[in-house]
């Protein structure tokens, strides 16, 4: 039986593809899961703190919050149609199609011919949880209905993020959050970390 013989520019390292071929694979399948994992535990924690307070205003200020921490750190359901920290309010058709642009990007990354490590699989399986789960509040999928508050036309379908996470500075209420906002925000200090410290910059000198 005939062996394939390498050629002069070929080395031994470069020779079995089926190595790259299943380290893809198992960059596809921890993104995925990431993913998967990251979405699912927010989507949960969402519907039960809503299931279990209630939509914002249905109780008293008291009544409405779980305190972990008393005056600190707690649970309170709000309803953002912004983005992150409650900024551009209105917008949130926008972001949606934002956000389906955003997870569309990392696919063609993930799947295309781009330099990829653990790393930077890891933390973009994170990221795409975060925009999953927030993406699926934004189309209106968990099926909320507004109730009358003077804003919005009672029994209309809610197209707003779930948030629930109350964090208490001193006496400044820091805006309500969830865990696709956390996955987020770590995602990008974790991305900004990696390129400023880990990746080397091009030398600019000439030879």
């Amino acid at each position: 039986m005939r062996q394939q013989q390498l050629t002069p520019h070929e080395t031994k390292e470069q020779a079995p593809e089926q190595v790259s071929k299943a380290q893809f694979r198992a960059f596809v399948v921890v993104f995925f899961l990431i993913a998967c994992i990251t979405s699912a535990l927010d989507l949960g924690t969402k519907s039960w703190i809503f299931g279990h307070l209630g939509m914002p205003g249905t109780k008293s200020e008291t009544l409405g919050t779980i305190w972990v921490w008393n005056g600190v750190f707690g649970f309170q359901t709000a309803l953002n149609e912004g983005a992150l920290f409650g900024m551009g309010q209105g917008f949130v058709l926008a972001f949606a199609f934002l956000s389906i642009a955003m997870l569309a990007g990392i696919v063609i990354w993930l799947l295309g011919p781009f330099d990829k490590n653990w790393f930077l699989v890891t933390v973009m399986g994170l990221i795409s949880g975060g925009i999953v789960g927030n993406l699926f509040d934004r189309l209106g999928l968990h099926q909320l209905r507004w109730l009358h508050d003077g804003v919005h036309v009672a029994d209309t379908p809610v197209y707003a993020v779930r948030d629930w996470l109350l964090v208490m500075i001193g006496a400044y209420h820091w805006p309500n959050f969830n865990l696709a906002d956390s996955y987020l925000v770590a995602g990008v200090i974790l991305l900004a970390i990696y390129f400023f410290f880990f990746v080397e910059q091009p030398n600019t000198k000439k030879e």
